[in-house]
């Protein structure tokens, strides 16, 4: 069985394969790492940002452009689906790495962090691996350097001509669709904080809307933040008993937070930019439903604000 990093490969080759159609530009550094930049300097796209959502997820997720719930928004939303959410969403797509190098910056995402194996949530749920290749997936403003490339390759244990890095910043088509898409990851992660055993999560659904591209990254993390808190909705299939479903629930969708409420961008400027000072609560879906395969039991938490939704995308 090919690992999450080898799956991930193959959908790069044929990102490059449609290079042209897609609006992304491929090339190599003098150390050998691919770069695809999919919304740095180059234009991407809907599509674009829809195969980067899906190397996120190392291929073990299906994602599409659905229509909007019209009750909340008119418009275009990502919906995401995976039997495999654990491995697709924690071990992949959470931007759980910061790469830092001289006068550059990116959170890291994508199954590279599989190899690296890095992260003390890697000692809770598994998932570490050791691929010939690596991929990872950066959102930035700027095109990582030979030196960035050479210490993620060495960290994850391969040559840096065996890794291939996509790179889109924030404010981009292709950064916008790839961050929205990221519902069930939030749940996830939710609940991993909250204690909750995630091997009980067997299969999982989500969709949030799809903000306009935003005028600059800051204005950008606002909406796609938004997005998220405001209009995600996540399915979780579970097994298990009903009482610590209906324990933890409440305390799952991001209307749990007192932070909850106002755009994004209104509550990030009120604690001075510093992601540190906010409630950590606040970082979940608007609405998760549990689905408890065993008793046959659903229970729904959280509610939609279309009104935040509203005024944040109209400040674009």
């Amino acid at each position: 069985m090919p690992t999450l990093n080898e799956r991930a490969w193959r959908l790069c080759d044929a990102i490059v394969s449609d290079a042209e159609l897609l609006g992304v530009a491929v090339s190599t550094l003098d150390c050998g790492t691919r770069l695809i930049d999919c919304g740095v300097k180059a234009s991407g796209g809907i599509e674009t940002g829809r195969r980067l959502a899906e190397v996120c997820m190392s291929g073990s997720a299906d994602v599409n452009v659905v229509d909007c719930d019209p009750a909340l928004l008119r418009g275009p939303a990502i919906r995401v689906q995976t039997s495999q959410p654990v491995a697709a969403c924690m071990a992949s797509q959470y931007a759980g790495w910061e790469i830092k190098g001289e006068k550059f910056f990116a959170m890291g995402s994508g199954p590279m962090r599989a190899a690296a194996g890095r992260e003390e949530l890697f000692d809770h749920i598994g998932n570490r691996e050791r691929p010939d290749v690596c991929v990872g997936v950066l959102e930035t403003g700027t095109l990582p350097p030979d030196a960035v490339c050479v210490d993620i390759a060495s960290k994850c244990g391969v040559a840096p001509d065996r890794l291939t890095l996509l790179v889109a910043r924030t404010a981009s088509a292709a950064g916008t669709l790839q961050i929205v898409a990221r519902s069930i990851e939030t749940a996830l992660h939710k609940l991993h904080v909250l204690e909750f055993d995630l091997a009980r999560v067997e299969s999982a659904s989500g969709t949030a809307p799809l903000p306009p591209v935003a005028a600059d990254d800051m204005a950008a993390i606002g909406l796609t933040n938004d997005a998220i808190l405001y209009g995600g909705a996540v399915d979780l299939t579970v097994r298990g008993n009903d009482a610590t479903l209906k324990e933890i629930g409440p305390r799952v969708p991001s209307s749990s937070s007192p932070d909850f409420g106002r755009p994004f961008g209104e509550i990030f400027a009120r604690y001075e930019h510093d992601f540190y000072r906010i409630d950590p609560m606040l970082f979940s879906p608007a609405v998760v439903r549990l689905r408890n395969v065993d008793t046959g039991n659903t229970f729904s938490f959280g509610q939609i604000a279309p009104e935040v939704l509203a005024e944040s995308f109209a400040k674009k």
